[in-house]
């Protein structure tokens, strides 16, 4: 069976150092972050042996971390640019073991529109992921209209991941907690703050009405769902049709009809279980998150999901390879 998973790093060194150190704070200094600084760079050494070791086909790889959308209008494009050739370049040999996610200067919309097209069409990568919110803003505001169209017009789909607390976010939220970096670190990104920042993210899409302005568009969000399975049907009614937001469809609707989510990082029953019931295994990815999470632990839950074989693998590879069009 094959197995494609696509929420997998990387951070290249000579990248990650152009990023101002001042609009990262304290944040991806943990030890945890340092530790894991050599899985991000690799490509086809360790990373390549434990996709081997544990049955991966496929890893759809993307930038790990904020990057073009800290910089300027001027150096976002071309620093989004080099990355990009960048990550061509490296899987060049192995392109039937990997592809990726374009890395987008989202503060020059129309500027990530055309290298959104540029390496879909030059490199075959197969949709963007962008992290967090770009400049305190959310992709609801008008200005990021380039980028859905041309996603949609390409028929590739956005990865919504979370990126860092915006500052006015993080001085309410995360500045008074009392104990390391780490513990402030784990809080603020993968322990909470990440997800509901990405779940107020598409519910905000949702609410504006960007998934009926564009209806073919397709968005991924992962860690099976960003707590919005669990709040379905209560965020569904505060936001139904007629509430006040230019939604023109229920949130359970469009959900099914165009965002898609992936299992990164959530490797337990119950979380599964729900995924399936509100949002059902058409929409469901399956991911690893690699090197935040392991290969083994992917692969161990894959094989304890209790589905039938047709039913595994559309988790495994049909649902990715239908919707990235692999």
């Amino acid at each position: 069976m094959r197995i494609i998973t696509l929420e997998e790093h990387l951070s290249f060194p000579e990248m990650a150092a152009q990023v101002p150190q001042e609009a990262l704070g304290n944040f991806g200094k943990s030890p945890r972050m340092q530790q894991l600084a050599p899985l991000l760079e690799d490509i086809t050494g360790q990373r390549l042996a434990s996709m081997d070791r544990n049955g991966i086909s496929m890893q759809v790889l993307s930038v790990d971390s904020a990057g073009a959308n800290l910089l300027d209008d001027e150096k976002a494009p071309a620093f989004a640019t080099r990355y990009n050739d960048l990550i061509a370049a490296r899987i060049a040999d192995h392109r039937d073991r990997f592809t990726a996610f374009a890395h987008l200067p989202t503060t020059a919309p129309v500027a990530a529109a055309d290298e959104l097209e540029r390496v879909v069409k030059d490199y075959r990568f197969c949709g963007a992921m962008i992290r967090g919110v770009t400049r305190d803003q959310f992709l609801d505001h008008p200005k990021f209209a380039p980028i859905f169209e041309r996603a949609e017009r390409l028929n590739v789909p956005l990865y919504l991941h979370p990126g860092l607390p915006p500052k006015g976010v993080a001085d309410i939220y995360y500045s008074q907690l009392s104990g390391n970096e780490g513990m402030v670190e784990a809080l603020a990104c993968y322990g909470w703050g990440w997800h509901s920042e990405t779940a107020l993210h598409v519910l905000r899409l949702f609410y504006a009405g960007i998934f009926d302005q564009y209806p073919r568009l397709k968005i991924i969000i992962g860690h099976m769902g960003e707590m919005l399975p669990m709040m379905m049907a209560r965020s569904g009614r505060a936001l139904a049709p007629g509430m006040g937001g230019a939604n023109q469809r229920t949130l359970a609707d469009t959900f099914r009809e165009q965002v898609f989510i992936t299992t990164s990082g959530f490797f337990t029953q119950p979380p599964f279980k729900l995924a399936l019931e509100t949002i059902g295994l058409d929409n469901l990815l399956f991911s690893v998150d690699y090197p935040f999470s392991t290969n083994e632990m992917g692969r161990e839950f894959l094989d304890n999901t209790g589905l039938s074989v047709p039913d595994l693998e559309k988790l495994a590879y049909r649902n990715a390879a239908r919707v990235l069009g692999l």
